[in-house]
């Protein structure tokens, strides 16, 4: 015979108070948890969104960004010049040779310097650049109309960009040729080309990286940036989970106090429910469901106020190419299945033990105890 569910609602709620406590201990944790998944599911969003799996980054070979990237001129017009390249409705490869630099800026607030990454593109332009929304916001003299002294040569800010919280939205960009030039630097960094085909990929990075004219390696754009997250993102990761860990431990300590109490305190309770013909696995049934629920109210609130962390966006050193990153706190559905699981697995563990004294109480002695 199984104890109603109203029975253990019951009984939360006739101990409100140590609930509510307990549940915040457990939201507090909880809270840690999901902000840690948030922060580097943001992190890699951030990054993958910059890329579209349409593009290949070329870059020379065994180079881990573009900062320490060395395409010459030459190897770049035979890159333009592969059959797999995709032409614009001008009939024009779609081809952009980068040169990508870093500067270091003051920061609005604290007047601090960051490094942020300078992008020369293939667009023709007078001594002017854009900026991204970060960038400009975060940075001085970035915003629309203000000028920024970049290598040898003074450059005003005509316009800025919204990328849609992709990594160029940390970005300045400007004319190519004209940069290399500022920075007296005769090489590209890197090579983004335009697929005709997603397909082809196989067949042009096989092309590029066997030909013995060229020193480079190809990668999807996506892959490529995604790449730039992995190590911060597994540095968050493992920090906040070890952290996490921590206090979940102190979180499922003050919950087995809390159902030992409970048991202590309901021993004639559970006395007349065994005499009553309730088997012991409907006693552990029922302290287990109520320290699971106690563990999912904690969840459930932690998880509400983590998400309130989407509101905020902060920066970081992007440990690859050691610019500065802005990016926002993710919430996806998977972070919220895995948020609420953490929070049950803390309350079913913080009870499993009382629940085990619950159910091997002799119903003799626990009716002794009226």
């Amino acid at each position: 015979m199984k104890i109603p569910y109203s029975y253990t609602l019951r009984n939360l709620w006739t101990r409100k108070w140590t609930t509510l406590l307990t549940a915040g201990g457990m939201a507090l944790v909880v809270f840690v948890f999901a902000t840690v998944l948030m922060l580097e599911e943001g992190l890699r969003r951030t990054l993958v969104d910059t890329g579209s799996y349409d593009n290949v980054v070329v870059t020379r070979r065994s180079s881990q960004t573009e900062v320490q990237s060395i395409i010459d001129r030459a190897q770049a017009a035979l890159l333009e010049s592969q059959p797999a390249v995709a032409l614009g409705n001008d009939g024009e490869r779609l081809v952009s040779k980068e040169t990508v630099v870093l500067v270091n800026l003051n920061k609005r607030d604290s007047g601090r310097p960051a490094n942020v990454l300078v992008r020369g593109v293939g667009v023709a332009a007078a001594a002017e650049i854009v900026a991204g929304r970060s960038t400009a916001e975060r940075f001085r003299g970035a915003g629309i109309g203000e000028t920024l002294r970049l290598g040898q040569r003074e450059w005003r800010v005509v316009g800025i960009f919204d990328a849609g919280q992709s990594g160029f939205d940390s970005e300045i960009w400007g004319d190519a040729d004209q940069l290399m030039q500022a920075f007296r630097r005769p090489v590209y960094s890197a090579v983004v080309i335009r697929l005709s085909d997603s397909m082809r990929f196989a067949e042009f990075k096989s092309g590029v990286e066997s030909d013995p004219r060229l020193t480079v390696e190809a990668k999807r754009e996506t892959v490529f940036y995604a790449d730039q997250s992995e190590v911060l993102a597994n540095f968050i990761k493992y920090l906040g989970l070890t952290l996490s860990l921590i206090f979940s431990i102190g979180a499922v300590i003050g919950a087995m106090i809390t159902m030992y109490a409970s048991v202590a305190s309901r021993t004639a309770e559970i006395g007349t429910l065994r005499a009553l013909g309730f088997r012991r696995r409907s006693v552990l049934a029922a302290f287990l469901l109520e320290s699971a629920m106690l563990g999912l109210a904690g969840g459930c609130a932690g998880l509400l106020l983590a998400s309130f962390m989407q509101l905020f966006t902060i920066s970081t050193m992007n440990w690859q190419s050691f610019s500065e990153l802005a990016f926002s706190f993710t919430l996806t559905p998977a972070i919220g299945v895995k948020t609420l699981a953490f929070s049950l697995a803390m309350g079913v563990v913080g009870g499993f033990l009382p629940a085990i004294r619950a159910s091997r109480l002799n119903i003799v002695d626990a009716l002794r105890a009226v």
